[in-house]
């Protein structure tokens, strides 16, 4: 850890900080400029809080020189990971595409989906029986119900299905009916006591970025699940809030290279939920696959003007049949595959 401290700060502040630094079982090293003095830690700064020595007399900041976060770090397993799903890789070479509705409807509904997922080449599906809505008046999903849609529907491709847990007292119900992956939404990425419990399975995690997250949060809540002993992670990046109103939320393209360079673990986007507009999903896809993502989470409904819910930003079977094959010439040209 690096303290530095303030212009001109005493031998006395100087020496208190020294005191706090044995005190935890580290020892010091000092440096002294013309006018600043640094002091470093040496040994496990995780015994040390920054919050606590930059409340010390004559401390400007501290700073940690390793990562909290220690599962999930590149630096763990350099080569990168590649999280299965009954047998599909997520990560290496080959692009995954999860395409379906926003939300399980009707039996039909699913069923024409999954044909239309199957038949664009995609070989897992998605689909929320559980909705969080802004609006406690809006349509909250089917529940249980929509999950035995869901699976009738994906069973007939032999498609993994991918959906969101909101509350972890249905976590068994989820483990009962054999969701392939369980996806936390952006709104209960720093639901700590949720991503202790899916840390605790043995299934693959979609861990959306919280809406206006750092980074550094977003890895962070990625350590919660895999100090539970659950690494098959999968970051998502869906678009983050700021001042924009033109578009529903940014899309953060440079969070895929960094992710790539912070931790091991797969990175995907959700280009639906960040345009919020169907005619946006194609070129941020692009964009996505080209900046290095391993996969998209698209959404796609049969007949998008008769959704449910987020029917704006649904893409046609059409459309996302025509996206597949541009998607495929992009990854083909960095050396990929769809």
């Amino acid at each position: 850890m690096i303290i530095v401290m303030q212009l001109n700060a005493t031998d006395a502040q100087i020496n208190g900080v020294v005191s706090e630094i044995r005190k935890a079982g580290l020892k010091e090293h000092i440096s002294r400029g013309s006018e600043l003095v640094i002091i470093g830690a040496i040994g496990d700064e995780n015994k040390l809080e920054p919050a606590h020595l930059e409340i010390l007399p004559g401390v400007e900041r501290a700073t940690r020189v390793t990562k909290q976060y220690k599962i999930v770090a590149r630096d763990s397993h350099p080569a990168g990971s590649i999280v299965k799903v009954r047998g599909i890789p997520i990560g290496g070479n080959q692009i995954q595409i999860i395409a379906g509705p926003c939300s399980v409807e009707t039996q039909e509904q699913m069923n024409l989906s999954a044909d239309a997922v199957a038949a664009a080449g995609c070989r897992m599906m998605r689909g929320g029986a559980f909705k969080p809505r802004t609006s406690p008046y809006a349509f909250q999903g089917l529940g249980v119900e929509g999950l035995e849609y869901f699976q009738q529907a994906a069973k007939r491709h032999n498609l993994p299905i991918v959906t969101e847990l909101m509350d972890v007292r249905m976590l068994d119900t989820f483990m009962e009916y054999d969701v392939d992956v369980i996806q936390i939404g952006a709104r209960n990425m720093q639901n700590f006591d949720l991503l202790k419990e899916v840390g605790r399975v043995n299934k693959p995690v979609i861990l959306k970025r919280g809406l206006s997250a750092t980074i550094a949060e977003w890895l962070m809540a990625a350590e919660y699940i895999a100090a539970g002993g659950n690494h098959n992670i999968i970051f998502c990046e869906r678009g983050i809030r700021t001042f924009e109103t033109t578009y529903r939320n940014v899309l953060d393209v440079t969070a895929i290279p960094v992710l790539k360079r912070e931790t091991h673990l797969p990175v995907i986007v959700d280009p639906s939920h960040s345009g919020g507009k169907a005619w946006m999903v194609p070129a941020l896809s692009q964009a996505a696959i080209a900046a290095g993502a391993d996969g998209l989470l698209v959404e796609m409904h049969p007949n998008p003007c008769d959704a449910w819910c987020d029917a704006d930003q649904a893409l046609t079977p059409e459309e996302l049949k025509k996206l597949t094959v541009t998607l495929g010439a992009i990854a083909g040209a960095i050396g990929r595959s769809i």
